[in-house]
Order: structure tokens, then sequence, then C-alpha cells
């Protein structure tokens, strides 16, 4: 590592490290050594996830940096939200054009903020030159035998979502301009950007779901991985999905719906449970303030169906999200 790596880490990113390992029970070494340690309770399980975003693939090279690295991280976290974990410690690797101290400040600054936010401890990383790229690896504990799968949907379980659908995707329409409409601009590229990656939920569903995903490439794909791996079948009913008044005051509702099922970097969990637990459900709703919403239902057979409120097959033009091209 040169002079100058050393320098750039320590300028941007030790700081982050420092504070954040200090309020970790978890984290032995952080920032400094060759490796960091972490210290696991006999209990608990480490639940690991990596993604890689690339300039002009997954985000705007053009974004501000603070955005770029508050999307980066929920984006990670939102894997652990899905299994039930909750964070520890998160790596960081990233590529970079050349030295630009302002887009540096910018990112620093999100950066810290998320961790912040998401209670979870920055131990390391590396910095190349490069096109710029980011990679995040993140860590969570959960207990023993308890992590949420995709393989533990059941015939009969209901389907819920959090949140709402077709945000984000709408945001990257604007961004595109394959949307040209006036209305809540500022508030759908927040949930680009700033997803809200739900730890809380998923962290409280372990015992009430029976399966779980995060929806990244839509909902009609995510879901279809959970069928798959469960051995069964999906119904949605597109009449229930949970649209924001803000979408709705950009596209019409059929499009809202296209991109609700099928846009993705939505981050929101879809998961299954027994009927018998929708008043649970409920109650967690409204305790977590995080809308969930019934979408569906599992039934033999496989893959995902969409139908309308007659109980009509709805035909889909495409299945999955498209990355930013």
């Amino acid at each position: 590592m040169s002079s100058a790596e050393f320098s750039l880490i320590d300028r941007y990113f030790a700081g982050i490290a420092r504070s954040s390992s200090a309020r970790s029970s978890y984290v032995d070494v952080s920032i400094g050594d060759d490796c960091a340690i972490l210290s696991i309770p006999d209990d608990q399980q480490l639940a690991l996830s990596i993604d890689t975003l690339n300039a002009d693939v997954h985000f705007p090279a053009s974004a501000d940096a603070k955005l770029i690295a508050q999307r980066a991280l929920a984006v990670s976290i939102s894997d652990l939200a899905a299994m039930g974990a909750t964070p520890v410690a998160l790596t960081l690797a990233i590529s970079l054009p050349s030295f630009d101290e302002q887009w540096l400040a910018r990112f620093s600054e999100g950066l810290k903020q998320s961790v912040e936010h998401y209670a979870i401890a920055l131990i390391g990383g590396d910095t190349t030159q490069g096109p710029l790229s980011l990679t995040i690896q993140v860590h969570g504990i959960v207990p023993r035998g308890k992590a949420l799968r995709r393989n533990g949907a059941q015939f009969g379980d209901s389907v819920f979502v959090t949140g709402c659908v077709g945000d984000s995707a709408a945001a990257l329409a604007l961004m595109q301009d394959r949307l040209t409409v006036a209305g809540e601009q500022d508030y759908l590229q927040g949930r680009y950007y700033q997803p809200s990656a739900r730890i809380n939920v998923g962290e409280r569903l372990k015992g009430l779901a029976s399966s779980a995903i995060d929806i990244s490439d839509g909902l009609v794909a995510d879901l279809g991985h959970i069928v798959k791996a469960s051995g069964v079948g999906a119904e949605v009913v597109i009449d229930s999905l949970p649209f924001s008044p803000e979408i709705l005051s950009v596209c019409s509702i059929e499009q809202a719906r296209e991109y609700g099922l099928t846009g993705g970097d939505d981050y929101e969990l879809c998961f299954t449970a027994t009927p018998l637990n929708r008043e649970k459900i409920q109650a967690l709703a409204i305790e977590l303030s995080v809308p969930i919403t019934e979408v569906g239902q599992i039934i033999k057979g496989s893959g995902v169906r969409c139908l309308d409120q007659q109980g009509n097959n709805v035909v889909l033009t495409k299945t999955g999200y498209q990355h930013f091209q």
C-alpha cells in the first residue's frame, strides 16, 4: 500500500472506522492491521453478503457522492434484513478514477451517516485506481438456526411486502427522461438513493415468517426465487400492491404496477407466513410504523402468476430489473 493510499484512508475513512468500531462489542481489531478481528457469541451465526456497484450500471456516475455512499450501504444491509440478521460490521473496497478530494469528502459524509444509522462498524477495506466502483461486504449476526431463508414457503402461506413498491423504478425513469411529468421527484429520488433497509422488520420476523427475500430485482423476480427454492408457486393480486401517493403523481396506475412488479431496487422485504400469523404481522407493522401489505398467496405448482381483481391472469412484458444503462 502506497503512502498516498494510507493518507487517503486515514483522512476519509479511519475516523469512521475508529468511532463506529468503538461502539461495537463485536469488533476486537479494526483498521490498522492486515485483518480485522470479530468476536461472535457462541449462540449466534455470522451472516455475510457482498455487493459490487459500478458507476453508470448501478448508479449514475454524476450523482452526489454522499447519496452514492448511502445507496451502496443500504443495498448491502438489505440482504442482512432479509435474513433477519443484525448488522455488525462492513468492509469497503473502492476504485476511483482519480483523487478527487471534494468527491471523497462527500462520500465519507454519506458513509458516516449511514454507518451511524444502521449501527454498523467499518472495519477495513481497500482503495485502488480505476473506473468508479464500490464493493461492500456486510457482516451480521443471527441466532443459531433462526435465519430467515428463501426455502421455507409452504402451500397456503400468504405473501407480504413491506413499505411501497415501484418508487425506485419510477425515480430511475425520471432520471433517464422516460418519465417527464411533474410530480414528487425529490421523494422518489430519495427512495432510489436512500432506500430503507428493513432491519427492524427482519429482526422481528424470525418465528413469524416462513421465508423472506429483499426486493432488488422486482417483486415477481424475487418472489420467484422464493418459490423456486421452496418448490411451490405463488399468485400476486396486482390490485393489492402498495403504492405511494408520489408514484401515482408521476405515472398511471398501470405504469406503477409495472414498476412495482418488475422495476426492482425497492429494497423492501417480501416474505411469506401462515395466515395464522396475520394479526401478529399487522401488529408488528403498527408497532414499527412500517406498512406491511398482504399481496398474494403461495399455491401448488411453480412460478409466479399475477392476477387482476377478477382472478384473470395478467401478462407481464418483462420480468425483472434492468440496470442503469
